[in-house]
């Protein structure tokens, strides 16, 4: 794995700190070995959850680095679109629960890495933009589709298209985040936020997120009948009869994610 990204494993939890400063901006390399580390992370049936934030006091991310696209190469823009989608989607799908603990500036390629997440936890002093269109860009790496999923139409609107700024007490009110903490906790936030979702079963928390995301592009009718199928699923699993007897034997489950 890159240099630019630190990983470690917390019981249940991968901590990701994105490290390429003084930014911890996105390039080929680390971009790159996003995708490849998720991919290793779900085939580790014992990380049930992955937290990412930023190296340092000032930055979640800052994005993409502008200076790749100084000359305006459109070879180059291609690649780079593609290694951001493609980093972005598979953070995207990671099987457990994913959560942005955003201790600084998250701006372009930062906030849509956020966007990616499940969940968004943001420091007091963080600041969240995708200014790309005041450069004569615009976001690739979800930030148009996954917006205004999360804020709405108008809100995504304003930040995209007017360039607006948010605070993390804005984000808060629009629903861009899901809880602001004060300075330096953001990452010990999303790490019990994370051991929550390890107590839940993870074979059952991989396909409720999976249902819950499909809601972005199915109709309700369409996704009713997946619902009440995945519920029966589970019933194959080691999990839902650990799950259901330690409920009626009144003790704490012990989950195998299988």
């Amino acid at each position: 794995m890159t240099n630019l990204l630190q990983l470690e494993r917390l019981d249940h939890t991968a901590l990701l700190t994105l490290n390429n400063p003084p930014a911890n901006t996105w390039n080929r390399e680390n971009l790159t070995g996003l995708k490849a580390l998720v991919e290793e992370l779900n085939a580790d049936r014992n990380v049930y959850a992955l937290v990412i934030t930023g190296q340092g006091e000032k930055f979640f991310s800052a994005g993409a680095d502008v200076n790749l696209f100084a000359d305006g190469n459109a070879d180059v823009a291609r690649q780079m679109a593609d290694l951001f989608g493609q980093a972005f989607e598979a953070l995207a799908q990671f099987r457990g629960i994913s959560i942005a603990a955003i201790n600084g500036y998250a701006m372009g390629g930062g906030l849509e890495c956020a966007l990616a997440c499940d969940l968004r936890i943001a420091e007091e002093q963080a600041v969240m933009a995708l200014p790309e269109a005041s450069i004569g860009l615009l976001p690739c790496g979800g930030g148009t589709q996954n917006l205004p999923w999360v804020v709405g139409e108008a809100w995504a609107k304003r930040i995209i298209c007017c360039g607006e700024r948010v605070t993390a007490e804005q984000a808060l009110k629009i629903g861009l985040v899901e809880a602001v903490v004060p300075k330096g906790g953001a990452k010990n936030a999303a790490l019990a936020l994370a051991a929550k979702v390890a107590a839940q079963s993870p074979v059952a928390v991989t396909q409720c997120k999976q249902l819950i995301q499909r809601a972005r592009a199915q109709p309700q009718t369409t996704a009713l009948p997946p619902e009440r199928d995945a519920f029966v699923k589970l019933f194959a699993t080691e999990d839902q009869r650990e799950g259901v007897n330690a409920f009626l034997q009144k003790r704490k489950p012990q989950w195998r994610n299988r």
